[in-house]
């Protein structure tokens, strides 16, 4: 049985994976995981308050990946770096609970573009708002200077080519 007072990596972990008087390196990106997930669990809430009660994180992934223009279901599993079968699924899932429509694309009758609908609209919409709010928790609880600093420090060793869709795929190593 594992011991849960135990740090996570206690199998690799030997006291040399020190980084500082802080934390060790590997606590580093648990900690940029469990902010994010912390934000992402609290949107998730007020989103199911606010009448979104069926989003789940792929789902807004996934509408942003449609845009604003729409897309095919194979430039959706493009953008989420997954396969097209895997987009569809999210496609239909989005479609059946009102976020999406297909429609016939005006510039080829052979394909189906996917659009937002004005409840999946909505859904995004909250969801700037929402982040909005949790953003000014988060500077009251740390301060808006540390905030900032730390916003900063992220942009400086974050590639501009990191804000990207795909981390569903990603992560399941897609």
């Amino acid at each position: 049985m594992v011991d849960d007072e135990k740090k996570v990596n206690q199998v690799v972990d030997n006291g040399k994976g020190d980084a500082g008087a802080d934390g060790r390196g590997y606590e580093l990106p648990l900690l940029l995981f469990a902010g994010f997930r912390t934000l992402i669990d609290r949107l998730h809430a007020e989103l199911a308050r606010q009448g979104h009660p069926d989003v789940r994180p792929a789902h807004g992934f996934a509408m942003q990946a449609v845009g604003p223009d729409g897309a095919t279901a194979s430039e959706v599993g493009r953008r989420l770096g997954v396969s097209k079968q895997a987009a569809g699924k999210t496609v239909d899932r989005l479609i059946a609970l009102g976020y999406a429509t297909r429609t016939d694309d005006p510039a080829d009758a052979r394909r189906k573009l996917v659009r937002l609908t004005p409840h999946g609209i909505d859904a995004l919409r909250r969801s700037a708002a929402i982040f909005d709010e949790l953003r000014t928790e988060w500077a009251a609880a740390l301060g808006a200077d540390r905030l900032a600093d730390l916003e900063a420090g992220l942009r400086t060793v974050v590639p501009p080519d990191a804000f990207r869709l795909d981390a569903a795929g990603w992560m399941s190593g897609s």
